[in-house]
């Protein structure tokens, strides 16, 4: 069963991606540089992130948390909302921006309705690019696909 869009001035809903499980897709034209959404859930040290999110021990990395800074990550599995089911993209169409500590997802485009919205999780991790690539695979499928979430190194 698909979650219902609980606010309904949402400029998208959520349905099936071919990305990644759930995904959320246009439902009217939204211009570039609207704030479409804010990345909500429950405020949590790194150090409880890590306890909740153990990577050794996923056997398919899917995590739900956002990096604010290097003592505080936002848990959209727990409180969060419908933010939490834009999926990454290396030719994203929207992008995470930080005001005074709250993370808003913004259009960097103008994006028509029925497209999927989609942002560069820019993932930090301090493996290898070979076990990035095992471990963070991406399925974007955009032709400059990096083929990980991982950001750059």
């Amino acid at each position: 069963m698909l979650p219902k869009n609980t606010t309904t001035s949402l400029p998208f809903e959520i349905r099936q991606s071919p990305i990644a499980g759930l995904g959320a897709f246009a439902v009217r034209r939204i211009r570039k540089g609207q704030r479409i959404i804010e990345y909500t859930g429950e405020r949590i040290s790194a150090d409880e992130a890590a306890r909740r999110y153990d990577d050794g021990r996923m056997t398919r990395h899917h995590t739900l948390l956002f990096e604010v800074d290097e003592h505080t990550m936002i848990d959209a599995a727990v409180g969060g909302n419908e933010s939490r089911y834009l999926n990454h993209s290396c030719a994203p169409n929207c992008r995470a921006v930080d005001q005074d500590g709250r993370i808003f997802i913004e259009a960097i485009c103008n994006i028509q309705p029925g497209v999927e919205l989609t942002y560069d999780y820019q993932y930090e991790s301090d493996e290898s690019p070979a076990e990035a690539l095992e471990r963070y695979p991406c399925y974007c499928g955009a032709e400059t696909c990096r083929g990980t979430i991982v950001y750059p190194w």
